[in-house]
């Protein structure tokens, strides 16, 4: 491999984690690292964008290394992955939220509830009911009033009998002038910011790094990443992505379980694995 000279054809990669970056056992494998790293020899910068909070991705980004700019919570904080240090924060203004919960559980039902706290070190705290598949910290509470003893991200619900797809549509229909409302994956239905999406923190970290739009290629693979994929020249799905990010991507590549990432590298950047 020699160091390539070309102009690269995308100065900015950003690419999700959960079911895009990471593979099924949530690790990054060779190939993808390779491609990666030879992209970014090539004169690309990597920005890894996610859902997860701050706290609850940061060990994965320290396994990987990664010493860059990372957007976090769907757009609301911008972390400094090599200093340990949170840029930027936006939180769920908590009256807000309350009363978003109230006007989807009076069409819908009772919901079980999680709060994500805002920070560096923020606690998720899950009420009665709730499922969380991430591989996080929980902190259980019996008493609802505990979520809003804090500034929080944002928010996680479940519905007893709804999908996540028919609960997002059922809470944007009830509170979707008051929040913000997404499908980060199985069992992640979440609440955020009004008007806050994954485009939007990463508009921010490519400001900062002098880029834009027109710089950028995106990876994703579930709804939370529409947005990023539609601000992105060219918004890339993996085959496992959910149907609607299909459709609105301009490509779709192998799954995280096949380097889809690295698939695509490897055909933008070709002198960079010569």
């Amino acid at each position: 491999m020699t160091e390539a000279t070309e102009t690269p054809p995308y100065r900015l990669i950003a690419t999700d984690l959960d079911g895009t970056l990471l593979g099924p056992e949530h690790t990054v494998s060779a190939r993808t690292r390779a491609a990666l790293t030879a992209a970014t020899a090539a004169g690309a910068a990597h920005i890894v964008v996610t859902g997860r909070t701050v706290p609850v991705a940061r060990h994965i980004l320290d396994d990987l290394g990664y010493q860059g700019l990372a957007v976090c919570s769907q757009g609301a904080q911008l972390y400094h992955a090599g200093e340990h240090r949170l840029l930027t924060s936006v939180t769920l203004d908590r009256k807000v939220a309350v009363l978003a919960l109230e006007k989807i559980e009076a069409e819908i039902g009772p919901l079980a509830v999680a709060a994500a706290r805002d920070g560096l070190d923020g606690e998720v705290l899950f009420g009665p009911g709730y499922r969380m598949g991430y591989d996080m910290e929980l902190v259980s509470v019996t008493d609802p009033d505990t979520f809003w003893t804090a500034p929080i991200s944002k928010l996680y619900i479940q519905h007893p009998r709804l999908d996540d797809d028919a609960l997002a549509d059922a809470a944007r229909i009830a509170a979707g002038g008051l929040v913000g409302v997404t499908v980060a994956g199985t069992g992640l239905v979440e609440l955020l910011p009004l008007g806050l999406t994954k485009a939007t923190g990463l508009s921010l970290a490519a400001r900062r790094l002098k880029m834009t739009a027109a710089d950028t290629i995106a990876f994703g693979d579930m709804p939370n990443d529409i947005a990023m994929l539609e601000w992105a020249r060219h918004g890339v799905a993996m085959a496992n992505a959910h149907e609607g990010v299909k459709t609105v991507a301009d490509e779709i590549t192998a799954s995280n379980a096949e380097d889809g990432i690295a698939v695509v590298l490897e055909r933008l950047f070709p002198a960079a694995f010569r």
